[in-house]
């Protein structure tokens, strides 16, 4: 194991023999690291925070402290992070809190880019790219693939589906459904995230499905139930299309139009 002489471990971490801890960085008491973690200078991981293999930790990143919340009284909850993740610099991961299930989550291969902030009950899938000054409230749900522009913020219990894109400078305030793009201040749905599909193998048939409910659903001016329904009928056999369905019909807070 690697750990910088001026590094602080507390007594009761675990850590992986092949784990790199660089200088001035601090890990708290219950924190446990699986094979091929690197933590950078200064970086603090602290809390009750499960780290899996192969994720770096950048300079001055904060990873598992508690959440910035007002009804947060010292509970006993969660940091989950996978595999091969990137947190750069000055990045924030916040643990949950007992309203929100006690556990945030990060999946694997995700990139939280420098200075952004993941708040307390956020739960990630794999893929996700969180970009600079991204804010993500509390509660927040992102589905595999999704890209959040820079500067971008997200409100609490808002969710995002799969390969969607959230443009930067965009605020979101309702749902966003999967492989869809979400633009402006005032978010609103701008088309259909091409480029996102084709990156992840989407056939030009399965492209076409999509293009077909969303013009179902975005462009006719039937009622969103209607609209669903037309879409289960005549597309729902199809997984990808049935996904993005259910997504809708499982919304609470609504979806972006």
């Amino acid at each position: 194991m690697a750990i910088h002489p001026t590094a602080i471990v507390a007594p009761g971490a675990e850590l992986h023999p092949s784990c790199e801890i660089g200088p001035y960085a601090v890990i708290g008491p219950r924190v446990r690291m699986g094979p091929g973690n690197v933590v950078g200078a200064h970086a603090v991981v602290e809390g009750n925070t499960t780290i899996g293999a192969g994720n770096r930790i950048f300079a001055h990143a904060v990873v598992g402290a508690p959440p910035q919340d007002l009804k947060y009284r010292g509970e006993d909850t969660r940091l989950e992070m996978g595999d091969g993740n990137l947190v750069r610099e000055f990045a924030s991961i916040h643990t949950g809190t007992v309203g929100g299930g006690g556990v945030t989550r990060l999946a694997s291969q995700c990139l939280i880019m420098a200075s952004a902030h993941v708040a307390h009950d956020v739960h990630l899938g794999d893929r996700c790219i969180v970009a600079t000054f991204c804010a993500l409230a509390g509660h927040v749900e992102a589905e595999d693939g999704v890209i959040f522009g820079g500067v971008s913020a997200v409100q609490q219990f808002s969710r995002i589906g799969r390969l969607a894109y959230v443009g930067g400078l965009t605020g979101v305030n309702m749902d966003v459904a999967p492989y869809l793009m979400a633009s402006g201040p005032r978010g609103e749905i701008v088309g259909i995230n091409l480029i996102g599909l084709q990156r992840a193998g989407f056939t030009e048939e399965q492209v076409g499905r999509v293009k077909d409910a969303y013009r179902i659903v975005y462009r006719s001016k039937l009622p969103l139930q209607d609209a669903l329904a037309q879409v289960r009928s005549e597309l729902g056999q199809h997984p990808e299309i049935l996904h993005w369905v259910k997504f809708i019909e499982g919304s609470q807070r609504g979806i972006m139009r």
